[in-house]
C-alpha cells in the first residue's frame, strides 16, 4: 500500500491587521482670558459713548465767568434728557451759542454742531479735549414770559417784580453793572454768569439779533454735578431764591 507524501499547504496564513489609531479632531482653543476682558472693555466703551452722547455729557470749565459756583478746570456732568421742557430759574445750563453768543468768551468746552461733531465731542470729553468754543454755561435767570429788571432801588435784580437775593454771586460783585429791563419771549431764556463783572452773558448781547435771549432749542443740557477735581465734587441745584418765583401773570408762561 503506497502512501502519498504529505505536502505543505500553499495557503498563506493571514497577517493580523494593525489597528487604526483614531486621530483626535482639531478643537478650537478657548480665547485666553485677556481676550475676553478686551471684548468686555470694548463693549463698555461703546455703551459709555452712547450714554455720553445721548444721555449725559462731560464738559470742562475754561473760564471764570461762573465763579464761585464753577471754577476754571472744573469738570461737570450735563443731563441732556428733556431739559428744555423742565427748566427752572436758577438752573445751570450748557447751550450752543452759535446763534446768540458767537465770538464771545466761552463758558464750557466741548464740541457741538453736526451729528458727527457731537459724537466726536462725546469721545473728546472723555479726555477733556475742547474742539471749539461754541458752548457756554450760564445760570437761567428768566424763563419765557418773565420780566427781568436790574436794578431796583436797593440795587437788586428783580424777576416778575420780585427782588432776588443772589448768594451765588462772586464776592464783591453787584447783580449787574449794566441796567436792563427785558421781557423774555416765547421759546427763549435769559441767562447770566455768577461772576457778573467777568461774564459776557445775555447783557452783552442786548443789541444783537435776539436781544441776548438764548433759544430753548439751543440748550444742550442741565449741569447736574461737578465730578472733578474730587475736592470740589458735588451736586448742582437751582437756588430757592430764583426757583421759587411765580411765573409772570401778564407774560407768556413757560411750558
Amino acid at each position: 500500500m503506497s502512501s502519498r507524501p504529505q505536502t505543505a499547504s500553499t495557503e498563506t496564513p493571514e497577517t493580523p491587521e494593525t489597528p487604526e489609531i483614531p486621530v483626535p479632531l482639531a478643537r478650537e482653543m478657548p480665547h485666553p482670558p485677556h481676550h475676553r476682558w478686551l471684548v468686555v472693555a470694548g463693549a463698555g466703551l461703546v455703551l459709555m459713548l452712547l450714554v455720553r452722547g445721548f444721555l449725559i455729557q462731560s464738559f470742562y470749565i475754561p473760564s471764570g465767568s461762573m465763579e464761585p459756583t464753577l471754577e476754571p478746570e472744573d469738570r461737570i456732568l450735563v443731563n441732556k434728557i428733556g431739559v428744555a421742557s423742565s427748566l427752572q430759574r436758577g438752573d445751570l445750563v450748557v447751550f450752543d451759542g452759535t446763534h446768540t453768543f458767537a465770538d464771545r468768551a466761552a463758558g464750557a468746552g466741548s464740541d457741538r454742531g453736526s451729528a458727527v461733531g457731537r459724537a466726536l465731542g462725546a469721545m473728546a470729553s472723555m479726555f477733556s479735549i475742547r474742539l471749539n468754543e461754541s458752548d457756554y454755561v450760564k445760570r437761567v435767570v428768566g424763563l419765557p414770559g418773565d420780566h427781568v429788571v436790574c436794578c431796583d432801588v436797593k440795587g437788586l435784580l428783580t424777576v416778575n417784580h420780585i427782588a432776588v437775593q443772589e448768594p451765588y454771586l462772586y464776592p464783591g460783585d453787584k447783580p449787574s453793572n449794566e441796567t436792563f429791563d427785558v421781557s423774555v419771549p416765547s421759546e427763549r431764556i435769559w441767562v447770566m454768569g455768577d461772576h457778573r463783572s467777568d461774564s459776557a452773558d445775555s447783557r452783552a448781547h442786548l443789541g444783537d439779533p435776539g436781544g441776548g435771549m438764548v433759544r430753548l432749542d439751543d440748550v444742550i443740557g442741565r449741569a447736574g454735578m461737578i465730578y472733578w477735581p474730587p475736592d470740589r465734587a458735588g451736586v448742582l441745584g437751582a437756588p430757592n431764591s430764583l426757583a421759587g418765583i411765580p411765573a409772570s401773570t401778564t407774560g407768556e408762561r413757560h411750558n
